[in-house]
């Protein structure tokens, strides 16, 4: 198919992604932490799952209805219209490929066969499932009407004021059906960002054969939290080197954490090397999500049993002057590099080449791919003792802490540096 671009105000989008049946007070309360996601420097509020479900918000019942646990769909358009008061976009998660056991066209097909045949995937005289979860009943994707129904729903809700799509286990689609639907979204919604969940395998695949913008970047999630706990950065040099690979297809949706993984503090276990992970995250090419929870450093194992998501799907307080202020270092660091990015928007789609790597110690340029005048070297220092690394030949101290002339700097012990 054809190539899909991204529309030009991604560039500098950064999200705020937000698990809301997990959040609490519903969408009203979300309401409240908008001026919050504003000044922590995110341009748009990523929602989890918001249609009616039977539990998670993964087990949708009915794609038009807001989860009466959430609220109305007033409530919902007084969510839309507060954020573009504020200049943030609303992002939400369509979970397409399956629906959960109450849905009634699932009812109706228990019922009629031709429903069951048009709407569901067979398997083995039943219904096949995702992955094994009973109540995840997987939708027909050769079915047109599985593709009118899905291009229905982003349409209507792209009508009432989102501005993007997150994809749930579009890995587990056709990339034929995503090449159906979409460009009949994009037809009425020309500037619709689309991402899909992708957590391993062909990641260019899915976005050139199913015309999405980009895939969750989980190979650089995984590099980012096990190389800086085991003091490894050879491995996030490797990954890194991967992520430039990618940007010849697409900009990969970055992240360090979201609703179905252990928070990044907790994956990185010394409180000293949270910030090297968040400098990462901020100084590489992609489209930045924070999750909430992680702008304050909390911890949260994600646990395979019932109601194993529970940690790090907190609820927040009804207003943010509510919050630990033990969260606001964190807080005020993303901030920093937030804003560091927002004034080099090039690292959008930057060019990233190691300069120096051992195991404790790295040193990275990111340079602008339009301009390699435009570039900023990272370093970062997991050690007990200061590290040496190469400057790039950038003599700015834009953030962190470094002694440095034109070639070298010296890194405090588990100390970083951004130069410009």
């Amino acid at each position: 198919m054809a190539e899909v671009a991204a529309p030009a105000w991604v560039r500098s989008a950064i999200w705020w992604h937000v698990y809301p049946l997990g959040f609490g007070g519903g969408l009203r309360r979300i309401e409240r932490y908008l001026d919050y996601a504003r000044e922590l420097g995110a341009s748009g509020v990523a929602l989890g799952p918001v249609f009616a479900s039977e539990t998670h918000g993964y087990d949708t019942v009915d794609h038009f209805r807001i989860d009466p646990r959430l609220g109305q769909e007033s409530d919902f358009d007084a969510l839309v219209t507060a954020a573009h008061e504020r200049g943030l976009r609303v992002a939400l998660d369509g979970v397409f490929n399956h629906v959960g056991r109450s849905h009634p066209l699932f009812l109706q097909a228990l019922e009629d066969t031709a429903v069951a045949n048009e709407w569901f995937r067979p398997a083995g005289g039943d219904f096949h499932v995702w992955e094994g979860h009973r109540r995840l009943v997987t939708l027909n994707h050769d079915s047109p009407a599985v593709a009118d129904y899905v291009a229905g729903v982003m349409t209507h809700w792209l009508d009432r004021g989102a501005s993007a799509w997150r994809l749930d286990a579009a890995y587990s689609v056709p990339r034929e059906f995503w090449a159906r639907v979409l460009p009949r979204v994009r037809a009425s919604h020309p500037e619709t960002y689309i991402w899909g969940e992708q957590i391993a395998g062909d990641y260019a695949g899915l976005v050139q054969g199913g015309g999405i913008d980009s895939v969750t970047q989980y190979e650089l999630w995984k590099a980012i939290g096990s190389s800086i706990h085991d003091r490894n950065f050879f491995e996030l040099a490797w990954s890194l080197k991967r992520h430039q690979q990618f940007l010849a297809d697409f900009v990969p949706f970055t992240f360090l954490g979201n609703h179905d993984v252990s928070r990044v503090a907790t994956r990185i276990g010394d409180p000293r090397h949270l910030a090297h992970a968040i400098v990462v995250l901020f100084t590489v090419a992609g489209t930045p999500a924070v999750y909430y929870g992680d702008e304050r450093g909390l911890l949260g194992v994600k646990e395979n049993r019932e109601g194993g998501d529970d940690a790090v799907r907190p609820a927040y307080p009804d207003h943010p002057a509510e919050l630990d202020p033990a969260g606001t270092e964190p807080y005020r660091l993303h901030q920093r590099l937030i804003g560091l990015r927002r004034r080099n928007p090039w690292l959008h789609d930057a060019r990233t080449e190691p300069l120096s790597v051992a195991t404790t110690a790295l040193a990275y340029e990111s340079v602008s791919a339009a301009d390699s005048a435009q570039g900023l070297s990272v370093l970062l220092n997991l050690s007990d003792a200061t590290a040496e690394l190469p400057t790039g030949g950038r003599t700015r101290l834009l953030d962190g802490a470094a002694i440095y002339d034109a070639e070298r700097a010296t890194v405090p012990p588990h100390g970083w540096a951004v130069l410009g």
